[in-house]
C-alpha cells in the first residue's frame, strides 16, 4: 500500500536511522545524487530499490523518486527525518479504514536543533505535505520550497515526522549557505534588491521569529535559530544583489 520516497546525497550519518523508521512500508525508494560517502552502501542493506541519479535539484530528484514508486500511497522523508511510531500507526489506521475521503495529508514536523526540540518561532508544527496518493499528485518545479501539488482534498494528521536538522553550528552554516543561494537564484527573477532590503529584511525576520512567533520561549536555542534566520535572510538578499549586478556588467 505504501511507497516511501527518500532523496539524499552524502547522508551516511543519517540514512540508516531514517530507513529503520520505515521498514514497515511495502516499498522503499532511495534516490541518491551521486554520493561520495557510504550512503548508497548503507541504503542497500535496507532496500533493493536504490537509484543513482545525477543531482539537478530537489524537484527533479523528487519527480524521479515518485516515478519509481509502484504503490498507491507515497510517504516522503528526507534523510535527516524519521517516521515516528505514532505516525506509522496513524497512517496504517487510515489506510485500513473504510472512509478514505482525503487524497493526501499534511504531517506535523518536530524539528530538533542541536538536540533540542524547537517548539516556537514558527518551527512547530511546521506542517509538511508528505503523504498522498501517487495517482493524484505531481511535484512542483521550484528551486526551494519544492513540494507536491495534489488534485483532491487534503487532511491533517496528528503525529509527527521527527526532523534532526543539524548536529553542529558549522553544519547549519553550510546548509544556510546552500539554501540562501537557491533562494537568491529563484527570487532574483522577480525582486529588485535595494539598500533597504539588505538593511531591514533581516531585522524584520528576527523580530517576527523571536518575538511575534515566540522564539524567545525556546531560550538560547531559540535565539540561535532566530539569528540563523537573520543570516539566511541577509545572505539571500546580498546574493540577489550580486546576481543582478553581475547581469548589468
Amino acid at each position: 500500500m505504501v511507497s516511501v520516497n527518500i532523496i539524499c546525497k552524502n547522508e551516511e550519518q543519517n540514512i540508516e536511522d531514517c530507513l529503520k523508521s520505515v521498514l514497515w512500508a511495502d516499498e522503499i525508494i532511495v534516490v541518491d545524487g551521486e554520493s561520495t560517502d557510504k550512503t548508497v552502501e548503507i541504503a542497500g542493506k535496507f532496500t533493493d530499490k536504490v537509484y543513482i541519479n545525477k543531482w539537478e535539484g530537489f524537484a527533479s530528484q523528487r519527480s524521479f523518486a515518485l516515478g519509481k514508486s509502484t504503490k498507491d500511497w507515497v510517504l516522503v522523508l528526507d534523510a535527516d527525518e524519521r517516521c515516528s511510531p505514532e505516525l506509522k500507526d496513524e497512517i496504517m489506521a487510515y489506510l485500513n479504514s473504510n472512509n478514505k475521503i482525503y487524497k493526501g495529508f499534511k504531517l506535523p514536523r518536530r524539528n530538533f536543533f542541536l538536540g533540542k526540540w524547537i517548539k516556537h518561532g514558527g518551527w512547530y508544527p511546521g506542517y509538511q505535505f508528505r503523504f498522498f496518493r501517487k495517482d493524484s499528485t505531481i511535484v512542483s518545479d521550484r528551486l526551494v520550497h519544492e513540494g507536491y501539488v495534489i488534485d483532491g482534498e487534503i487532511g491533517t494528521m496528528k503525529n509527527d515526522i521527527l526532523h534532526y536538522t543539524v548536529q553542529s553550528i558549522s553544519e547549519f552554516m553550510h546548509k544556510v549557505n546552500g539554501y540562501s543561494t537557491l533562494q537568491a537564484e529563484e527570487k532574483s527573477k522577480r525582486h529588485n534588491v535595494k539598500f533597504r532590503d539588505i538593511l531591514l529584511r533581516p531585522i524584520a525576520s528576527f523580530y517576527i521569529q523571536f518575538f511575534v512567533r515566540g522564539g524567545f520561549r525556546d531560550g538560547i536555542h531559540g535565539l540561535m535559530v532566530a539569528n540563523f534566520d537573520v543570516i539566511t535572510n541577509m545572505l539571500t538578499y546580498m546574493k540577489i544583489w550580486e546576481l543582478q549586478n553581475k547581469e548589468k556588467e
